[in-house]
């Protein structure tokens, strides 16, 4: 695929009968979009991270459900486009998981050597225990999600739902001290989680914390948010469409006229002007495996972002 084809296919990225979701392309019709509604290659809303200053595309990629595929050429072809249009795009940053089944390994073989230079890599250990059984496991699988991704510049490496904090913390810390890790955080993508993501950003000294958040998950406005901005962390978010139960809210519904105000072309790209309209927010990573909804997703990191005003007629739209 070449600029202009992706252009293209970024001037009608909404297509009707594409699929997608916050966390799995599942079951949402796209609108038409206009001709026009390109991606440019350089004009990408960055967001700095705190802890360093470093400058990084607001919207990212997710890769739990659309990444979790075997070897069959006819499942990865959809998502070597992806991997292209996405750096293509100016896009960098990629949220992956030892949790997601086969994902890591899927994306340590699309990533193409020009690829992985530009690649902003978050993955995350996941091992439950305690001691020093605990901790070498977290280790092992870590150095494993390393190969896997092909990748040892690896940008940030995050406790995965908070399973066994102060084990892996520990670990962190010294590989960050060793220049193995460049940041270190924290993950959930429950509400419930807030009070523990609060009290650990309060008595840790985190680079990054990943929670969701969303028009209608909006309990992080009240703390978490503001505490993240106070201490410098950077924050990235997840289910941002409520794994898919936004478009159902709005199914059927054409996009209000004052979408044109923010420079919005879809339900897709209101949705996330609304969670990058938090300022603490550093960048929000929906997951897909299609160009189409790649397009539309980077979209939302262009033009206007929505005022006050314009944040409450977009909670009103989804009632």
């Amino acid at each position: 695929m070449d600029r202009r084809s992706f252009l293209a296919i970024g001037s009608v990225a909404a297509v009707t009968g594409a699929t997608r979701a916050g966390g799995h392309d599942i079951g949402y019709p796209h609108e038409h979009l206009p001709d026009g509604a390109v991606v440019p290659t350089d004009q990408l809303l960055m967001r700095r991270i705190p802890a360093t200053g470093e400058m990084i595309p607001a919207i990212g990629l997710g890769t739990s459900g659309p990444f979790e595929v075997g070897a069959d050429e006819s499942a990865r072809a959809p998502l070597r486009e992806v991997l292209q249009a996405f750096f293509m795009a100016g896009a960098t940053l990629i949220d992956t998981s030892p949790m997601y089944s086969t994902a890591e390994s899927v994306l340590g073989d699309l990533l193409k050597p020009e690829q992985q230079a530009k690649v902003f890599l978050a993955t995350k250990v996941w091992t439950p225990g305690s001691g020093n059984a605990a901790e070498q496991k977290g280790i092992e699988q870590m150095q494993r999600s390393i190969a896997l991704l092909k990748h040892p510049r690896t940008e940030l490496m995050q406790v995965h739902n908070l399973v066994d904090l102060d084990t892996h913390l520990k670990t962190l810390r010294r590989w960050k001290a060793e220049g193995k890790v460049k940041y270190i955080g924290v993950t959930h993508y429950t509400e419930s989680s807030y009070p523990d993501l609060i009290a650990i950003i309060e008595r840790e000294k985190l680079d990054f914390v990943q929670f969701n958040y969303s028009v209608v998950t909006r309990a992080a406005e009240r703390r978490l948010l503001p505490l993240c901005a106070d201490k410098g962390v950077a924050v990235i978010i997840n289910r941002a469409f409520e794994d898919g139960n936004l478009f159902a809210k709005v199914q059927g519904k054409p996009l209000p006229p004052w979408a044109a105000e923010i420079g919005a072309k879809s339900w897709a790209q209101v949705f996330l002007k609304f969670v990058l309209s938090q300022p603490a927010v550093t960048c929000v990573i929906p997951a897909t495996g299609k160009v189409r909804n790649l397009a539309d997703n980077l979209g939302a990191a262009l033009g206007k972002l929505p005022d006050g005003k314009q944040r409450a007629q977009i909670v009103a739209a989804v009632g």
